[in-house]
């Protein structure tokens, strides 16, 4: 078989800095207008300029091990080289060559002409890049290394029907080992999955739910809780949801759902409860990523307290309605708990680097993240830490993120199979039955 040509994108590059290595055994072509891109982000503070870095050092070494206009041997068997053209004249209408995309087409153009013994694909993350190249008679995919089916990503939980004597065991014995389940859809559950039990027979009116038990290895009944912090789950999903951020031995939980489900409010709730009534964890951390939703309203006065604020005020909402509904005096226990950093809320920003054990961590909006992001921040975690990630991928003000390679739905997939990870997807909301139309109709 034929080797095939692949020619990237800069956004490819910026999305996975490793992307040349992820190729097999085919031959890597970049544009030098990709490079002079890059050149333009390396400054950056921000995760662009820390692609666009690492990039540079990759290509760096290669560049030490040969010539990259004459390319490359890469381990796998490939290679890369950088080409520096870009002045093909393409059918139709003459495109401006200011624009890099366009010079970027014109690139995979010419190698196309120069190689029609083989095939050539222009690799972007851009869809109407890929789009202009399906005008021209140019293979475009978009690059998948990092990007997971979404419409596949588990929901924490199933339905199953079983017999009416199954249903009965698990509320007699508590426990049924997985070993004597062979042959049922138990056997291929994922760690702490659930499943709603119903008769085959009596229906609905006799029915269970279990949860996949990775630690007793065994099917067990849901918990029930009446109340966690004053708060009482409203749903069938908000009682799985419970269930796992109550359970110390679940190191990370993981919520999606969309506006009003109750994700970060479950999330708080639970963990006031752990470091406050039970002293499980030291203190209780509440991070979010810095993200504006439409236009950013710019640089804001005062100190860093005073800038967060803003942003941080949504996490500040759910902490003065839940410690209201629990007989405190909301703002002045609030603001006593901050001051004594028993609760602390803070930007993602400052979380690199730092090693944080003994606590709840609560990452809120977590669908904004990049999956490197993600690792980075997971990665922070120390001993006797639960961490619990939320956020709706529906609701993404990240431009490079979309609902299939944000850090949050990565982590649900990649976890999915740990004993220490669980995962519910919340459904249905509950803050106000307008909120509830507008997430559905909007």
């Amino acid at each position: 078989m034929n080797k095939k040509i692949f020619v990237l994108d800069t956004n490819v590059l910026i999305s996975d800095p490793k992307a040349i290595f992820h190729f097999d055994e085919h031959d890597i072509v970049i544009p030098i207008v990709v490079i002079e891109e890059l050149d333009k982000f390396k400054k950056d503070m921000n995760q662009i300029g820390l692609s666009a870095r690492a990039f540079a050092r990759h290509i760096e070494e290669l560049r030490q091990q040969g010539n990259l206009i004459d390319g490359v041997p890469l381990a796998n068997g490939g290679s890369v080289r950088i080409v520096l053209m870009g002045e093909a004249e393409l059918p139709g209408p003459k495109l401006s060559s200011s624009y890099a995309d366009n010079v970027i087409l014109s690139t995979a153009y010419e190698i196309k002409q120069k190689n029609p013994d083989r095939e050539v694909t222009l690799v972007s993350r851009d869809v109407n890049l890929r789009i202009k190249a399906d005008a021209y008679g140019i293979n475009a995919e978009n690059y998948r290394n990092d990007t997971i089916n979404f419409n596949k990503l588990p929901t924490g939980y199933d339905t199953v029907n079983v017999s009416g004597e199954l249903i009965d065991r698990i509320f007699e014995t508590k426990k049924i080992p997985l070993e004597e389940l062979s042959g049922t859809p138990f056997e291929t559950g994922h760690a702490n999955q659930f499943f709603h039990l119903i008769d085959e027979i009596a229906g609905e009116q006799h029915q269970a739910t279990v949860r996949l038990d990775p630690f007793e290895n065994a099917l067990v009944p849901l918990k029930q809780f009446k109340s966690v912090w004053g708060l009482k789950a409203r749903n069938f999903a908000q009682k799985l949801a419970l269930d796992l951020l109550l359970d110390d031995r679940v190191k990370l939980v993981s919520l999606l759902g969309t506006a009003g489900t109750g994700k970060t409010l479950l999330a708080i709730a639970c963990a006031l409860q752990k470091c406050l009534e039970e002293g499980k964890y030291t203190k209780m951390l509440v991070a979010r990523p810095i993200y504006p939703m439409g236009k950013d309203i710019g640089f804001l006065p005062g100190t860093i307290d005073e800038k967060l604020k803003p942003w941080m005020q949504p996490v500040f909402d759910n902490l003065e309605y839940l410690l209201a509904g629990h007989d405190m005096a909301s703002m002045g226990k609030m603001n006593e708990l901050l001051a004594s950093h028993v609760i602390e809320v803070e930007a993602l920003t400052y979380i690199r680097g730092r090693s944080i054990p003994e606590q709840f961590i609560i990452v809120d909006e977590a669908q904004n993240l990049t999956p490197h992001e993600v690792k980075t921040i997971v990665s922070r975690v120390g001993e006797n830490t639960k961490m619990v990630l939320t956020g709706d991928p529906f609701q993404i003000d990240n431009p490079y993120m979309n609902e299939s390679n944000n850090g949050l739905s990565y982590i649900v997939d990649r976890f999915k199979e740990l004993s220490i990870a669980g995962h519910v997807t919340l459904e249905k909301g509950e803050r106000s039955a307008l909120a509830n139309a507008a997430a559905e109709l909007l």
